[in-house]
């Protein structure tokens, strides 16, 4: 097994790509710490993958600093060290976006479009207040450097070469999506590449993944006609599952990616390519 006596923290890990990711690294041997914002969700994935023996359940809002630090603390505590931390918590939808309007507008210009009438425009940016901006940027972004850095200073007092497995978007590279969301995704592959610069000479690694749709509850909330439009776009004709995402993970975390650093990997059924 890939993963064996690993302690391996993982956000988002309620549902979707974070839960998959909780699955597959706890049978490939690894202890796992499974983080949420919705802590019955994360224990609800600790009991898939074998309760307590299998790691921990934590509530967390990665947004808040103190909240990480305490976090780690208690990992720093229970394991005296973290060997892999996967970023997986995000969110693309908050009160105050104005995705609702964006999206609205989106199909009806699709539709004037299809039938050669005069289309609307999009505009996202006009209804974007400043607290819709910002609850993104916090969770996406902040969250993600506020994880980086616990794990970091923790790998380093433990003297571990250890992996971080930055979760972004394929609307990183595309542009295509809210904007806020879009923005914090490009800003995570940046934090990636300039940790894996800083941090290469101990040893450890900074990757990421740029998922295309995937099938997870975030997925959901958008019009069908939208997700529609999103499959006919991907050349594989389908979207990816959790488990697919998963294993770019498992690849990267593992000894498999022992020469990747400050890489992305575009798992989008080839909706992008580099």
């Amino acid at each position: 097994m890939q993963l064996t006596d690993k302690v391996t923290l993982i956000t988002g890990a309620g549902s979707g790509m974070g839960r998959a990711t909780a699955e597959l690294f706890a049978a490939q041997g690894a202890t796992v710490i499974a983080v949420d914002l919705n802590e019955s969700a994360a224990q609800g994935t600790l009991e898939r993958i074998g309760g307590a023996a299998a790691g921990i359940a934590r509530a967390c809002d990665i947004a808040d600093s103190r909240s990480v630090e305490q976090l780690f603390e208690e990992v720093a505590r229970r394991w005296g060290r973290v060997d892999v931390l996967v970023n997986n918590a995000g969110v693309g939808q908050v009160p105050g976006d104005g995705l609702e309007h964006y999206q609205e507008r989106l199909v009806r210009r699709q539709q004037q479009l299809a039938a050669g009438e005069e289309a609307v425009h999009t505009d996202m940016v006009v209804d974007l207040t400043d607290a819709g901006w910002q609850r993104v940027i916090d969770i996406n972004l902040n969250g993600a450097f506020f994880c980086s850095r616990e794990a970091v200073r923790l790998m380093i007092r433990a003297g571990v070469a250890g992996s971080i497995v930055n979760i972004a978007s394929v609307s990183a590279l595309t542009g295509e999506g809210p904007l806020s969301y879009c923005a914090s995704k490009a800003a995570l592959l940046g934090l990636t590449k300039c940790l894996a610069r800083d941090l290469g000479p101990r040893g450890i690694r900074v990757n990421a993944i740029c998922p295309g749709p995937t099938r997870t509850p975030m997925m959901q909330t958008i019009p069908e006609e939208w997700a529609r439009s999103l499959e006919q776009a991907i050349p594989l004709g389908r979207m990816s599952e959790p488990e697919e995402i998963a294993k770019a993970a498992l690849f990267l975390a593992s000894g498999d990616g022992s020469c990747f650093t400050g890489q992305t990997l575009s798992a989008s059924g080839g909706m992008y390519m580099i």
